[in-house]
């Protein structure tokens, strides 16, 4: 087969796709299930062809050594992609719902407690948090700070907001068992709540949150209610790559993708925090589970055991802090991948008859695990096979470039321009590519030592508020990617200055393309693991809205450029000197304020005292601001990497 003919299948699969995907409404789940139909038909296309055509013929040799352990790998990550697409094929919207059952939540008002989880936040975190929850539109509810770091300071905080503070003798069982403390204490209180609504410390509700959630509650059979997490502030690697107006957060996709079609499954599960939990279930399991530092998703597990289902509402109703280093991004993610494994090692696993769990919730723990165990695994395969081939003579897959397009690339064209047309446009392969990358170690470690020893692990808290002024450049994860580009680059001196001949002819051309897009990604990932300055205490939102100063005796209109829960930046000239005072006129509200800086046709106002913090802070923490990206621009996107990568 020449290679004309190999590419005229990918030539064919994209001109269709081009044709009919801009048409196609994803909203429709026949649609949807017709071209999820292509794209497994392209997988699997794929897969029979590696497993039976390109597997190394000599058994015990180190290219068939190798290539098993790379075609298993790549089989763990297509039966799960597998089971991902099929879950894809279907959506849930349950806003409807909402609007129906508002009539029932007004009439039965039923008693919520909101529990704020916190060890060891600082207070500008807990702050908003509390002020955020104080004010919610809802009227029957109290306010818990579960304080597990057990400061003086933060029971003085909730004192002087206004809300009940909670504290115990240690810290056993982490966040689920600060939860469980809890539950003891309101069970005994002469009005036990009806539900808990569960807070993270750095998660701020909006004034609608438990009013809109409550609403699915009428259905006695639903446990939990999830809520899609948003964040206000840029992940390390929006940040590091100075894509944060252009590219969505990595969860993104999977709250607003992933989950509602779990969801449209029954297979949807709880992931902590901004979601409302029926007291009297949880008080029937026993309360939290703690034997996965997981608690939230074992929770939906050991709750669908008792019959309990978990919904998901797909509405943006409050917002918190993505990691805001990478460091703190591995701690979060081995986390949960730590907490997946010990599920399905333990008695709530899929594999575990009698448990009471329905067919297709064990048939989405095991698509979870085989994303954990096996899409990291496979992504280091990847990355290491070019400089294996060129350095070595290690042939992981024996193929010609004919065969190799034939088969590969029709199968990856579809699966990204579906997977793009099913996210809205809100991704890019190459940058999910950085994401695994940054990780991948450290998670294959955590899934072989969970697999072999599922307990005694120790719950690891995500450090949140993390500022610095300068450059932060993580060392040793720098040297693993240079050393990962280093074997790269050998290899292909190696191949263009004595081996370019054999080697090509032997299918080196699908290696050489192999290895120049894993450099590309090497080199995303380098410019990652140099954080830029982190100084802002506040979170900054881009605006253009009018407000009133008064100052020296006037009042005049300006236009704010952005604004933070502490002050904000105005368009135009302002009179008096820097550090003189101000008052800022907001929705009928005096906030006073002082001039923090001047510049050329604009200038800066710092608010002062708790009155116009809070007032700012639920001002700033709505859903007004920090508009989530709806499309991404792929050329705007590489235009922010190559204006970092010249910095």
């Amino acid at each position: 087969m020449s290679i004309t003919e190999s590419i005229a299948p990918a030539l064919i699969a994209t001109g269709l796709l081009c044709l009919v995907l801009p048409w196609a409404n994803r909203e429709s789940n026949w649609v949807r299930a017709a071209f999820i139909a292509v794209s497994l038909l392209m997988t699997w296309n794929y897969l029979v062809w590696r497993i039976t055509q390109t597997l190394p013929q000599s058994v015990w040799s180190t290219d068939w050594f190798f290539g098993l352990g790379f075609l298993g790998t790549e089989l763990m990550t297509g039966i799960g992609g597998s089971i991902t697409w099929i879950l894809l094929s279907k959506n849930s919207s349950r806003s409807t719902a909402v609007a129906a059952n508002m009539p029932w939540l007004m009439r039965t008002r039923p008693l919520v407690d909101v529990l704020i989880c916190t060890y060891n936040e600082d207070k500008a975190i807990l702050e908003r948090t509390i002020i955020g929850a104080m004010g919610m539109g809802y009227p029957n509810y109290r306010v818990w700070v579960l304080d597990d770091g057990r400061r003086h300071w933060l029971a003085d905080l909730c004192d002087h907001k206004g809300c009940h503070y909670l504290t115990r003798p240690d810290n056993s069982h982490a966040k689920a068992g600060n939860i469980n403390h809890a539950m003891k204490h309101l069970a005994k209180l002469e009005a036990p709540p009806d539900f808990i609504a569960v807070l993270d410390a750095d998660f701020v509700p909006f004034s609608n949150f438990v009013s809109r959630a409550l609403c699915l509650f009428e259905d006695p059979a639903i446990g939990i209610v999830q809520t899609p997490q948003h964040f206000f502030n840029p992940d390390p690697i929006q940040s590091s790559l100075a894509i944060t107006e252009v590219f969505p957060d990595e969860q993104r996709f999977f709250f607003d993708i992933i989950m509602p079609a779990k969801d449209a499954w029954e297979l949807a599960f709880c992931c902590g925090t901004s979601s409302i939990i029926r007291f009297s279930a949880l008080r029937e399991i026993g309360g939290f589970p703690t034997d996965s530092v997981t608690e939230d998703f074992l929770l939906t597990v050991r709750l669908r055991e008792r019959g309990y289902k978990t919904i998901y509402l797909n509405e943006k109703l409050s917002v918190g802090l993505a990691p805001e280093g990478i460091t703190e991004y591995a701690t979060q993610r081995t986390r949960w991948c730590l907490g997946l494994v010990q599920i399905c090692r333990g008695p709530s696993g899929p594999f575990r008859l009698g448990n009471g769990l329905p067919l297709a919730f064990r048939i989405s723990l095991v698509e979870t695990f085989l994303y954990w165990g096996g899409s990291f695994l496979f992504r280091m395969f990847c990355m290491l096979a070019p400089a294996l081939y060129f350095l070595f003579d290690i042939r992981m897959v024996q193929a010609n470039l004919s065969d190799a397009v034939a088969h590969f690339v029709p199968m990856v064209i579809t699966q990204i321009a579906i997977t793009t047309w099913l996210g809205g446009g809100r991704m890019l392969p190459i940058i999910a590519d950085v994401y695994q990358m940054l990780i991948a170690p450290e998670i294959i470690l955590v899934v072989v030592f969970a697999l072999v020893q599922p307990r005694g692990h120790t719950f690891k808290v995500t450090p949140k508020g993390i500022h610095y002024g300068g450059l932060n450049v993580h060392w040793g994860l720098l040297g693993r990617f240079l050393v990962l580009a280093s074997i790269t680059i050998l290899g292909l001196i190696k191949m263009f200055a004595f081996d370019s001949s054999d080697l090509i002819q032997d299918g080196g051309a699908l290696n050489l393309f192999w290895a120049w897009y894993n450099l590309l990604v090497l080199t995303i990932c380098c410019l990652v693991c140099i954080e830029q300055p982190r100084r802002r205490l506040d979170e900054r939102f881009a605006t253009s809205e009018p407000v009133l100063i008064k100052v020296a005796g006037q009042t005049l209109i300006y236009d704010v450029k952005d604004i933070s829960a502490s002050g904000m930046r105005l368009a135009g000239e302002i009179s008096g000197p820097i550090g003189s005072s101000a008052t800022v006129i907001l929705e009928g509200t005096e906030c006073p304020a002082v001039i923090a800086r001047k510049g050329t046709n604009e200038f800066a106002v710092s608010l002062i005292g708790d009155k116009a913090r809070e007032v700012m802070t639920r001002r700033v923490y709505s859903e007004r601001y920090g508009k989530p990206i709806e499309k991404v621009d792929a050329a705007r996107v590489l235009a922010g990497i190559l204006h970092r990568l010249a910095r």
